[in-house]
């Protein structure tokens, strides 16, 4: 079978003069590493070869603080020898470094144990075509635009409150980057996609008084971002709100996880659905296929073909075919997470995720539950918590049981009363997630996992 998966030609167009190499020189070089681990042994190969550059400027207290720029590029090959294994990989680009990157391939996977699970993925589920996600917006930013654009920001955000008084900078960054993927089996593909961003972080109150916080944005295509100075204005009302905090007596209420940390809660479940940890069986998800995991106004897809996306994409890191997947219905789990191998170790086929999650979006369903602002969320709960910071690592995917550091705001009567902090909060996921009074309608998109606030009901909060 041959499958020749090609960037759109919009895509090829646009980033012409912008790499070292073109996308055509990316295929040779992938192709010449597949022949050549054929010509030595290999039964199979698959070969990786991508380059990508980036420029990133911070500014802080109005001065230039660093200007970076980096041109990177790498090579990778993995090849079979029946079900042996061996990977390689080099930034080097000359032919003898090519062969020599192979060699060492093949002689890792002489010396592996089989594996039967080991392998390309199946013929049938590679992808065919590539449309057109409109994932690549090179930005013309000339050094002295971009600093003039960071010291907006952070100027916006000094600005915007007398009581911020000190600054950790303002960032602006530029990323660009095109990779193609092939294997023996007749697959080449690849793109180029493209990644800016803009950043502030700011400091109020002083002495033992001073807090901290942030606000960043992120985008494709640098016309979607924010404007600078909304960047920096978002950044310094974030932090003159947690001036005066106070603590909090040990209780049990709910809690309001805000969107930009919400999305931390699909990242654990991720987690806990995907191939490595089940067939490992170190999830607290073990067996649920099919049986209700969270509330059952909630829904979650998996969509990879959104236009700009984030982390969209025409095909998995295998070449695998993807579709729009329905990972959670009406709270009940209906999909995993897997690539080729891990599919295998499960006696299953994969799923197009082999590297991850694709624009991963929860929503609620059903009633006032799915409609919900923020404001309406705050006034749903009443009394509680409202967590806009969290700290330390505490969660056990093993068993689920989840204790983080804390920081935030107390609400009564709907209303945000004073901020709060040096407060833990916890509970187990499985409990946590069919605990999920509501989902908000104040999605926001900072990355793959993409959700509105949450509010789950009955967590304990250790304070004083």
């Amino acid at each position: 079978m041959s499958t020749l998966v090609s960037s759109a030609p919009g895509s090829i167009e646009h980033s012409r003069d912008r790499f070292s190499n073109s996308a055509d020189s990316l295929r040779d070089i992938a192709q010449y590493m597949l022949g050549y681990a054929k010509q030595h042994g290999a039964s199979a190969a698959a070969a990786d070869v991508s380059e990508g550059f980036g420029q990133a400027v911070t500014v802080r207290q109005g001065e230039v603080e660093t200007i970076e720029y980096n041109r990177d590029k790498g090579l990778a090959i993995t090849v079979y020898i029946g079900q042996q294994r061996g990977n390689a990989s080099t930034s080097d680009f000359s032919p003898q470094a090519v062969r020599d990157t192979v060699d060492a391939a093949l002689s890792i996977a002489r010396y592996t144990a089989k594996d039967d699970c080991s392998g390309l993925p199946d013929a049938d589920m590679l992808a065919r075509d590539c449309p057109d996600l409109d994932l690549y917006h090179p930005w013309d930013l000339p050094v002295d635009k971009a600093i003039e654009l960071a010291q907006q920001c952070e100027q916006a955000a000094l600005e915007a409150d007398e009581r911020i008084n000190n600054s950790e900078g303002a960032t602006v960054n530029v990323h660009e980057a095109q990779f193609v993927h092939a294997n023996s089996l007749g697959f080449v593909g690849g793109y180029p996609t493209s990644r800016h961003s803009i950043s502030c972080a700011v400091i109020a109150g002083k002495d033992d008084a001073m807090e901290r916080d942030y606000w960043y944005n992120v985008a494709r295509d640098a016309r979607d971002l924010q404007d600078a100075q909304q960047v920096g204005q978002i950044a310094a009302q974030r932090t003159v709100r947690r001036l005066n905090a106070r603590q909090l007596d040990t209780m049990q209420v709910p809690v309001l996880f805000e969107a930009p940390i919400a999305s931390g809660l699909l990242g654990h479940f991720v987690g806990a659905v995907s191939g490595g940890s089940l067939y490992r069986k170190s999830s607290f998800l073990l067996d649920q296929l099919d049986k209700p995991v969270f509330a059952s106004h909630i829904n979650i897809e998996d969509i990879p073909d959104i236009r700009k996306g984030l982390a969209s994409s025409p095909f998995d890191d295998e070449g695998v075919r993807v579709q729009r997947r329905t990972i959670i219905e009406n709270g009940t789990l209906r999909g995993y997470f897997l690539g080729s191998y891990s599919a295998r170790k499960l006696g299953l086929r994969t799923t197009g995720n082999a590297g991850g999650n694709h624009n991963l979006i929860l929503r609620a369903s059903g009633g006032q539950a799915g409609k919900l602002d923020f404001s309406g969320l705050l006034k749903q709960m009443g009394r509680g918590l409202l967590v806009t910071e969290l700290l330390g690592q505490g969660v056990n995917h093993v068993t689920g049981d989840y204790s983080r550091g804390a920081a935030g705001f107390w609400v009564e009567g709907g209303e945000i009363q004073y901020p709060v902090q040096e407060i833990t909060i916890a509970g187990n996921l499985k409990d946590m997630y069919r605990n999920i009074v509501a989902a908000g309608d104040d999605i926001l998109v900072q990355g793959s996992r993409q959700c509105g606030s949450i509010l789950v009901e009955g967590m304990t909060v250790a304070g004083r």
